[in-house]
């Protein structure tokens, strides 16, 4: 039996395929402004917000300028580990603010500080500038760390191009050794730039995240001709150095595969690896989750045990 969509997406994709074909017909062309709001409007289906003992805003010395961050404590007075999530939106999209409930959830689900990290977006700051500032985020976390207790333990964490920056950090990290990763956890990653997998065609309409707005965030986030798979980090290095890692992949997302892909890679180099799957999920489903509550509570669970863990 083939597998379908979850249920309680469906009139939502409706909707979202509705309003895609409308904007065709309408030859509408996208703009960042216009592609920032609309991922911004997700936030009308993620609105429980839980209480937290601790946030507050800080600022990171970075390469170019100052990196905005938001540090979560549910706990303050407790020496808890550390996690760094960099949010999705490849690389374009996406803010501190909008991912203010899920750092919430996922700081209570793992008992631990989570820093939600503001880096700098494509295309005003086209790559590499974001790595930079996300380097400059784990080299002098420990400084804005003024008002809560912590241990020596460092989370990389991240959704879609989120995921993505963790594994750049990550693989750079085999070689340079800047910092001490000790996990990290990828929600449904973009590791591959070449768009060459087959659930990129697959899934690339109907579910959300079209192959075309995939093919545009990446024209925009390299913007000086590069080697996309020089810079992809599933044919990048990949040794048994990279940190234990937790992955979910969704079925019904184009960037299924290269998660698969990335999972077979790692467990080849001797990586410890776990990965859960979500049979009947979109990407970006953590975006939506007053449609999909239980799923989305799972994936915290599970996070949250990684973090403890």
């Amino acid at each position: 039996m083939d597998k379908q969509v979850s249920h309680k997406l469906q009139p939502f994709l409706s909707e979202v395929n509705r309003l895609i074909a409308q904007a065709k017909a309408d030859n509408i062309i996208p703009t960042p402004e216009m592609v920032r709001t609309n991922l911004d409007n997700l936030a009308q289906f993620n609105t429980r917000i839980p209480e937290i003992s601790y946030s507050r805003d800080k600022l990171i010395p970075g390469q170019q300028a100052e990196v905005p961050v938001r540090v979560y404590s549910p706990a303050p007075d407790e020496h808890l580990p550390v996690v760094i999530y960099f949010h999705g939106g490849g690389h374009m999209c996406g803010s501190v603010d909008l991912y203010d409930a899920m750092c919430r959830k996922l700081a209570l689900a793992g008992h631990s500080i989570v820093i939600s990290v503001d880096y700098p977006l494509a295309p005003e700051h086209p790559f590499p500038e974001g790595i930079h500032a996300c380097w400059s985020v784990l080299s002098h976390y420990r400084e804005i760390l003024t008002e809560v207790a912590f241990t020596p333990e460092l989370i990389i964490a991240g959704d879609s191009a989120g995921g993505s920056i963790c594994t750049v950090l990550a693989m750079q990290n085999q070689v340079e050794k800047k910092v001490n990763i000790n996990k990290q956890i990828l929600i449904y990653p973009c590791v591959d730039y070449t768009m060459a997998m087959p659930s990129i065609t697959d899934n690339g309409r109907g579910y959300l995240l079209e192959r075309e707005k995939i093919a545009w965030y990446f024209d925009h986030y390299f913007q000086q001709g590069e080697n996309r798979k020089h810079y992809s980090p599933l044919h990048g290095l990949i040794t048994r150095d990279l940190p234990q890692t937790l992955i979910f992949t969704a079925e019904f997302d184009p960037l299924r595969d290269e998660g698969l892909a990335y999972i077979k890679a790692l467990e080849q180099a001797g990586v410890e690896v776990s990965h859960h799957h979500f049979d009947e999920m979109i990407h970006a489903f953590i975006n939506i989750e007053d449609l999909v509550p239980e799923e989305c509570q799972l994936l915290y669970q599970k996070a949250g045990q990684f973090i403890r863990g």
